[in-house]
């Protein structure tokens, strides 16, 4: 690509936005975290244990660990605060008693719901203005991003 080809540069400008947006939904984090006493990633964790819950996936300890990139002794600290906290259950699987899930608890939903809440309406507050067309390109475009950034996470394993 030539330094003045205006694909680069618009691929460039979207490059600066996305790094601008991570670095303001961390901050936006860090005062959610801060305030409820929790890590970045305890945080994470309750993010992957919410989205396998959705998904009807169970997760287990060991799932989570390779996600998060954790050793055993460090996932179950993390999981032993969380659960402390009240934020998550670990349930043996009914078939198989030797198998454990981690289950989302009802107060840990109420309270990340209550405090991203005005996160999500800011945000389809500003994407009120663009038609569908643009939300799907958009989708688009950030599920690509996203792939390229699981990618580039694997490559650093």
């Amino acid at each position: 690509m030539k330094d003045n080809d205006p694909v680069g540069d618009a691929s460039g400008e979207l490059i600066d936005l996305l790094r601008s947006f991570n670095l303001e939904a961390d901050r936006f984090l860090e005062v959610f975290t801060r305030q409820h006493g929790l890590h970045r990633t305890d945080m994470n964790a309750v993010a992957y244990i919410w989205r396998a819950a959705e998904q009807q996936q169970p997760l287990t300890p060991g799932e989570l660990a390779r996600t998060l990139r954790l050793s055993p002794a460090a996932t179950t600290a993390l999981l032993d605060r969380l659960a402390k906290a009240g934020h998550i259950e670990r349930r043996h699987d009914t078939e198989d008693r030797r198998r454990v899930h981690l289950v989302m608890q009802p107060p840990a939903k109420a309270l990340a719901q209550a405090f991203f809440a005005p996160l999500g309406r800011h945000i389809r507050e500003a994407l009120a203005e663009f038609d569908e067309q643009d939300l799907e390109v958009t989708k688009r475009v950030i599920e690509a991003v996203r792939g390229a950034t699981s990618s580039a996470a694997d490559e650093t394993t």
